[in-house]
């Protein structure tokens, strides 16, 4: 039996697919990362150096998928490592000029966007969007998969942009 209400969830939850594949593909044309790579980017930017254990906290993402997305953007000259002086184990972070300039110029991302909306709902209904989609994920068997809190499709430690 079709239900009526299942096919107009299906087709919502298909559009929220379809914005993140078009801001993540606007985000790759201009500055020609993907979106884990710039949000990395931007959290170093942010910081005068840091570590990539800050970075990974910072983002909810593993220390592997950092140590990965931080040795591609030093091959891409957009962030520099250099060993703690204090403590020579250690790797400090900083953007270059060229990583500063893809961050202030990168087009707005949907999930700053969403955040930025979400936060100016009211308490319940903030809540009620979150059970609503955590069951979404638990009708799909999604609700064991590893994500991080960001709008991207596909792996967030692939080197290049889809």
């Amino acid at each position: 039996m079709k239900s009526e209400i299942a096919s107009l969830t299906l087709r919502a939850l298909r559009r929220v697919l379809r914005a993140t594949e078009i801001g993540s593909r606007q985000l790759a044309i201009a500055t020609g990362l993907t979106t884990s790579q710039w949000l990395v980017l931007r959290e170093i930017d942010a910081r005068e150096k840091t570590t990539p254990g800050v970075i990974a906290q910072a983002l909810q993402f593993g220390q592997a998928t950092i140590t990965t997305i931080v040795d591609r953007l030093v091959a891409l000259d957009l962030v520099q490592r250099q060993r703690n002086a204090n403590d020579k184990r250690q790797f400090l972070l900083t953007a270059t000029p060229a990583g500063r300039d893809i961050v202030a110029n990168a087009p707005d991302l949907l999930h700053l966007t969403f955040t930025d909306r979400f936060v100016q709902l009211p308490q319940w209904e903030q809540a009620m969007i979150l059970a609503a989609v955590e069951r979404l994920a638990m009708l799909m068997d999604a609700h064991n998969i590893d994500a991080a809190p960001l709008l991207d499709s596909g792996a967030i430690d692939r080197s290049q942009p889809r």
